[in-house]
């Protein structure tokens, strides 16, 4: 088509455009099964935040060498217009509200919940606050193992995820057959 049939994002007006999330989530401590399916519900919950899919749940070795309990993770996939920095915010305040505690002497230390952004859309964000795409998605299986069911054709700056899956080890993340995380509002999960 010509330039005559092009829209320029700045005549959108009040409008943001769609971006495509992708957000992991993890749990060490308490029941995780529990405090995943929540935190999926105060996701869905969140305005301009459209959940359109959520992985299988996986049991995976703790990355980081810390010794502690092994993972509960999924991968939850929406569409939303909030800026990255809200996306952020939103996703602190759920792992607060289930006792989420940060230490800085061991950052990859057990946790009731974990809620990583590892991609919006094509934006990028090289800040103290917030690095996108998540500067460590590439290297962790529990994020692309799972992200791999809900998108086959993902891609990361480092390549395609189905290629860079192929470099980890993967048999420290195990498919749970027998439980689900749902979609409150959704038929997906």
């Amino acid at each position: 088509m010509s330039e005559l049939f092009s829209v320029d994002a700045d005549t959108l007006g009040n409008l943001r455009p769609l971006n495509r999330v992708v957000f992991s989530l993890g749990s060490n401590l308490g029941d995780s099964l529990e405090i995943l399916q929540a935190a999926v519900d105060n996701l869905a919950e969140t305005p301009n935040l459209i959940l359109v899919g959520i992985s299988p749940v996986y049991r995976t070795t703790p990355w980081g060498g810390v010794e502690q309990p092994d993972f509960l993770n999924i991968v939850v996939i929406a569409e939303s217009t909030l800026e990255p920095l809200t996306l952020l915010d939103r996703c602190a305040a759920i792992e607060e509200a289930y006792g989420r505690e940060r230490d800085p002497q061991n950052p990859y230390g057990p946790r009731t919940l974990d809620i990583d952004l590892i991609v919006v859309g094509s934006r990028t964000s090289d800040t103290e606050e917030l690095r996108l795409p998540h500067p460590r998605a590439h290297l962790r299986a529990f994020v692309l193992v799972p992200w791999l069911d809900l998108e086959p054709r993902a891609v990361l700056p480092q390549g395609p995820v189905a290629e860079l899956v192929t470099s980890l080890d993967t048999t420290t993340v195990e498919q749970l057959e027998d439980v689900s995380i749902l979609g409150t509002d959704l038929n997906i999960g």
